[in-house]
């Protein structure tokens, strides 16, 4: 039997449950998910082995109207994800409905393209169909999926569909391969989930992290060290709290999910930063993987 591989990319408004999606796909946590929008802002591909085919799947930030230049650098990259995947999967909300942000997402889509909708375990299954046939009128989908990413209902056969979709040819990766994300990448990103969790209003999209050092041990162990840009100074307070209570239970929950996907010991060492106007940086944005439009 031949081998098939290809790239298919994730495009949704924020919220859309991308990320939760590829973790379901993939069978692991590749990407950090929360109730807040904008949680994704780089692209993270999962490699995903079904049958004979490698599925590449591009999970890429939200497309919103952007304000900063991060903003925009981070809707660019879902764009050129799009542009540059054999297939994408436009990702809707089945709860939220067709919002402004999904139609403009929609009538922009150029090649081929599938309509998924998720969340299909929040809706009741008489809803789906004016949404469906909504949807179809804005662009030309080759076909429609429904799935819950949370519950994982429709996934296997969305992975289905998708490995016969892909075009033959050789596997681009090493297939016990799961990401192309490092694992330095990765720690900055556990640790911006726990922000993004265990913070408020404003601080969780003020802020960003990047790992400085990551030393494997000679007793087996990971030690990574990782600074936290904040834009304003109250925000370096709220996350350090009192005593310094608020660092240490992000640092804790952190270290616990890298020692898990690592299957190491890990020693975690954060350390909080002022930077004013960070997200208009060229180094913080390449920091992130990503560049200006």
């Amino acid at each position: 039997m031949s081998t098939r591989c290809g790239y298919v990319a994730l495009l949704g408004a924020p919220n859309a449950g991308k990320s939760t999606l590829l973790n379901r796909l993939a069978g692991a946590k590749l990407a950090i998910a929360t109730p807040k929008a904008q949680t994704t802002r780089r692209r993270t591909t999962g490699i995903v082995l079904r049958g004979q085919t490698q599925i590449l799947v591009v999970d890429t930030p939200g497309i919103f109207a952007p304000r900063r230049r991060l903003d925009r650098a981070m809707v660019a990259a879902a764009w050129t994800g799009a542009k540059d995947a054999d297939l994408a999967l436009l990702l809707v909300d089945a709860k939220a409905g067709l919002t402004d942000e999904v139609r403009a997402i929609a009538t922009r889509l150029s090649g081929r393209a599938w309509l998924v909708l998720n969340k299909i375990d929040l809706v009741a299954a008489p809803q789906l169909l004016p949404l469906t046939e909504a949807l179809t009128q804005l662009a030309r989908f080759e076909r429609t999926m429904m799935v819950s990413a949370a519950t994982g209902d429709g996934v296997a056969d969305l992975l289905d569909a998708l490995a016969e979709a892909m075009p033959p040819g050789p596997h681009l990766y090493p297939d016990d391969d799961i990401t192309d994300l490092p694992d330095r990448a990765l720690a900055a990103e556990l640790v911006r989930e726990q922000i993004l969790l265990q913070t408020h209003e404003e601080v969780p999209h003020g802020t960003t992290v990047e790992t400085e050092s990551f030393r494997e041990q000679a007793n087996g162990s990971v030690r990574i060290e990782a600074t936290i840009y904040v834009a304003r100074p109250g925000h370096k307070a709220i996350l350090i709290g009192a005593g310094g209570a608020k660092i240490r239970a992000i640092g804790a929950a952190a270290r616990t999910q890298l020692a898990s996907i690592l299957e190491c010991p890990v020693h975690l060492f954060l350390n909080v930063k002022e930077r004013p106007g960070w997200d208009e940086e060229t180094a913080r944005l390449r920091a992130l993987g990503l560049e200006e439009p």
